[in-house]
């Protein structure tokens, strides 16, 4: 639990921060690291609506990630990717958002995927329903925890 605490009282990383510290150019051997989906749920939305999904990622260790990530982010039904993205380069695949992150997230450390989505209008008041986040990354040597579900919530 306290390394759980640990990874969200760390302040996420800037793409451009991240971006320098891997060697350009260099093909890093797999690191051991342990990338972790932190379950956040959005904001309530209204019908037609906009709120933002968080694809919270962690790196529980010990080492920093050597490879790039993409932080994968599955919308239900009733919800669609509006942007803008971040990372800007997050791409979008029906309702489905990929987001890939460079090498380099040191250990203890977490980066955020911004996934702006808008609510149909035709929603019902009080609709619950579940999303889900997922990373992907060829250091994580702990699938367990590379996915997480969201609950957005038609206020």
């Amino acid at each position: 639990m306290h390394r759980l605490l640990s990874l969200l009282a760390a302040p996420a990383l800037a793409l451009g921060t991240l971006g320098t510290l891997a060697a350009p150019g260099a093909a890093a051997a797999p690191s051991n690291s342990d990338l972790r989906v932190v379950r956040l749920d959005p904001d309530p939305v209204a019908p037609g609506g906009t709120t933002t999904v968080h694809g919270f990622v962690g790196n529980g260790g010990p080492q920093t990630a050597a490879s790039p990530f993409t932080v994968v982010i599955d919308l239900p039904p009733g919800f669609t990717p509006t942007g803008p993205y971040f990372p800007s380069a997050c791409t979008v695949t029906g309702r489905t958002v990929s987001c890939t992150f460079p090498a380099g997230l040191p250990s203890l450390r977490s980066a955020t995927a911004l996934v702006p989505v808008r609510a149909d209008a035709e929603l019902p008041h009080g609709l619950k329903t579940v999303g889900q986040v997922r990373v992907v990354s060829a250091d994580d040597h702990n699938p367990a925890n590379n996915l997480t579900p969201f609950t957005l919530t038609v206020s």
